[in-house]
């Protein structure tokens, strides 16, 4: 059987759409006229689009979907339930866009095709090292040891990105906050006490006058503002994504204080997570660095690792060349190096994995609790200076009233 996208009329009139699985068009057409619609269109329905429209608006798999897929595809295994049987059981807990990709892969796996070579048809649900390690399990007959595995790494990943996202919040919040309060009293509180300053003919404080020039600039070129940020973000982004403009920006990041660390640390997890996993399961030294420089954001440890590859796989070490990307800190190269020589350099990877990911949590959190205190503080400041600003002529004005 296969899926198919239909469009069809109610008997009132109303237009509904949807997917089927059904063994052809006929047998969908069918279908449909037994539950009393019309239908207007029929057609196979399409693998994951490339069209970033269409992404845009079409839901995603999320990664807690993903996890619990994993990790029940894992129990069912492990209980003796076949692979086939474990999707057709699958199938229908999720709904929505992973369903529709769990009935494809089960009609997939029905025809023949093994699971890896299904998935990965959908790049933006199943990502490169996903795959890798589900065709090192097919290969090596260990695919549920291999989906624990998954589901390590993708709760680890989640409760990362769950990390990131909880910093984040509160001063990107306060930060808003800010800005609506400053754009609201530019523009429609002082406006409208620039004739009441003016008129007064006294000499205007500093901080009026620059408050006053600030909420003139902003008032009469407004269009012009948000098209220069429109202009300047573009321009931004496009660079950004050049393998010049990458490395430019991760050189920058590798020589501010604070952002070095969480940089180079990041880095280091990503790549030895990643390595270290895709070797405990099987994969070959050449296949794993190929996954890891797709996977790893620094762009100077992925070139010098593309640069390396060669070397590193005649020699079978790594080590020497991490070392001259001035990313990896001297320990984590020395347990690399111990790892080598031991013969457990997956598990070596891992270990190093987990002791740099657990520095990063803490100076997460520990970052998140002094922004808090930032932001506030440059809250006062800024709303006090406008207040201060308001607050000076208007006293004046008092006084001149009062005489």
């Amino acid at each position: 059987m296969a899926l198919y996208y239909y469009e069809a009329f109610f008997t009132n009139g109303k237009k509904t759409t949807g997917v089927v699985d059904a063994p052809s068009m006929q047998h969908v057409k069918e279908q449909l006229i037994n539950q009393k619609l019309l239908p207007i269109a029929i057609r196979p329905a399409t693998l994951e689009s490339n069209n970033p429209i269409i992404q845009l608006f079409k839901k995603q798999v999320t990664l807690k979907e993903k996890i619990l897929f994993t990790k029940q595809l894992a129990i069912l295994l492990q209980s003796g339930v076949t692979l086939l049987q474990s999707f057709e059981l699958l199938t229908d807990q999720f709904t929505g866009t992973f369903h529709s990709i769990l009935v494809t892969i089960k009609d997939d796996l029905k025809q023949g095709t093994s699971l890896a070579n299904s998935m990965i048809q959908y790049p933006r649900t199943f990502e490169v090292l996903y795959i890798q390690l589900i065709k090192a399990g097919e290969a090596s007959g260990q695919l549920e040891p291999i989906l624990n595995r998954l589901v390590e790494y993708l709760e680890r990943k989640e409760l990362v990105e769950k990390k990131i996202a909880d910093a984040l919040r509160d001063p990107l919040i306060q930060l808003a906050l800010i800005g609506l309060i400053v754009v609201g009293m530019l523009v429609f509180v002082v406006p409208n006490l620039v004739e009441s300053f003016a008129s007064s003919g006294k000499p205007l404080p500093i901080p009026t006058q620059i408050l006053l020039a600030i909420s003139s600039f902003v008032t009469s070129y407004y269009i012009f503002i948000i098209i220069v940020s429109i202009i300047i973000y573009s321009a931004y982004a496009i660079w950004k994504a050049t393998p010049q403009g990458k490395k430019t920006i991760d050189t920058i990041k590798l020589h501010i204080p604070l952002v070095k660390f969480l940089s180079r640390t990041n880095a280091v997890v990503q790549f030895s997570y990643t390595l270290g996993l895709l070797m405990e399961s099987g994969v070959h030294i050449s296949d794993a660095l190929d996954i890891v420089v797709k996977i790893i954001d620094n762009q100077i440890l992925r070139d010098a690792i593309i640069i390396a590859k060669d070397k590193i796989i005649k020699q079978g070490k790594i080590a020497q060349y991490l070392k001259q990307s001035n990313i990896f800190p001297t320990i984590a190269i020395y347990l690399i190096e111990t790892g080598e020589e031991s013969g457990k350099l997956d598990t070596m990877l891992l270990t190093i994995a987990s002791n740099y990911e657990k520095e990063v949590l803490e100076l997460t959190d520990r970052l998140t609790d002094s922004l808090k205190p930032l932001m506030s503080i440059l809250m006062a400041v800024i709303v006090g200076f406008i207040v201060i600003a308001i607050a000076l002529p208007m006293m004046s004005l008092g006084d001149i009233a009062g005489v």
